[in-house]
């Protein structure tokens, strides 16, 4: 793979994820803006990529507001002439449950995550639909808005609805040939640390101990690297047909998210009333309940997609 003549933006890439993600653009040749709040982080980060044979410059801002995304997008075009791949990292945790959640622990999460996205992508999508040659969007999702995590309302909130306007975005711009993905990863970094059950497997990864195998394989967790190598395929032109997914990724495990959809279905001339649900739910809805949480499915135990029930009581 060639990113040779491409340029990218990477947001919240001055440590973790997002770093490990702007390092391996740089390596397949791509020009990269370092973003991150902290100028200092950011300069040494892109100070780094250089060092390592690379092209990045840096731009310090908070990522949320529609003029840090605009102002990303300029920059990109005032230092290397155009922009071709946007990827919308950057994101904070304010984790609680329900009951302790605060408007500001909701309204921080939202801003930099959902709003953050939507702002960025909107300024990228304008710069690529004007150059006129395409471009390629990846954002990040977490397995968090696919099925959820206690304590995590506004994250869960902020990531489904990533992966929901991420599959609205690749119809709008397919016509562009503007490809829209997300990745759901998990890897060692300073946001999981604060996971329960993880701290030890991320103090393990930061010094530089090899990971288990039950780790890497059935927690699908390992390094930042280990996810950085998705980020380099999507931008690719052999992802040129690969547009609205949610793609789950980290330490030995690749993966794809199903979309949406309706497992099973009755019909009751008439309509239904409260009374008629209950006779008939046991038998036509209550089989097919979704596990709350997380869930780990290993590929001998993957089933057949579950064939559409019908009931018709005309």
């Amino acid at each position: 793979m060639d990113l040779t003549g491409k340029v990218a933006v990477v947001t919240g890439s001055g440590r973790g994820l997002g770093l490990a993600y702007a390092a391996e653009l740089a390596r397949l040749r791509a020009a990269v803006i370092v973003n991150d709040v902290d100028e200092q982080v950011a300069a040494d980060a892109a100070a780094g990529i250089r060092a390592a044979g690379g092209t990045a410059s840096h731009l310090a801002a908070p990522v949320g507001p529609t003029a840090t995304a605009e102002a990303l997008v300029a920059h990109a075009v005032e230092t290397y002439g155009q922009l071709d791949i946007m990827v919308c990292n950057a994101g904070i945790l304010r984790d609680k449950v329900l009951w302790k959640m605060t408007d500001a622990d909701f309204d921080a999460v939202i801003d930099v995550h959902l709003r953050g996205t939507f702002t960025c992508v909107r300024a990228a999508a304008i710069r690529m639909k004007a150059q006129g040659t395409g471009g390629r969007i990846i954002t990040v999702g977490s397995s968090t808005g696919q099925q959820g995590n206690f304590g995590q309302s506004n994250y869960a909130a902020a990531k489904a609805g990533i992966v929901g306007m991420v599959r609205t975005w690749a119809m709008e711009l397919a016509r562009d040939k503007i490809t829209v993905n997300a990745i759901t990863p998990i890897a060692a970094t300073a946001m999981t640390a604060t996971v329960p059950g993880l701290k030890e497997l991320v103090a393990a990864a930061a010094a530089g101990e090899p990971l288990p195998s039950f780790a890497r394989r059935l927690l699908g967790f390992g390094t930042p690297q280990d996810v950085a190598g998705v980020v380099g395929f999507l931008a690719s032109d052999e992802a040129a047909d690969v547009t609205g997914q949610a793609i789950n990724i980290g330490g030995d495990r690749l993966g794809i998210w199903s979309h949406p959809h309706e497992l099973t279905r009755g019909f009751n001339a008439g309509g239904w009333t409260a009374e008629q649900i209950a006779e008939d739910w046991n038998t036509l809805i209550a089989p097919w309940h979704q596990p709350i949480g997380s869930t780990l499915v290993l590929p001998e135990m993957k089933k057949p997609a579950a064939p559409v029930a019908e009931k018709n009581n005309a």
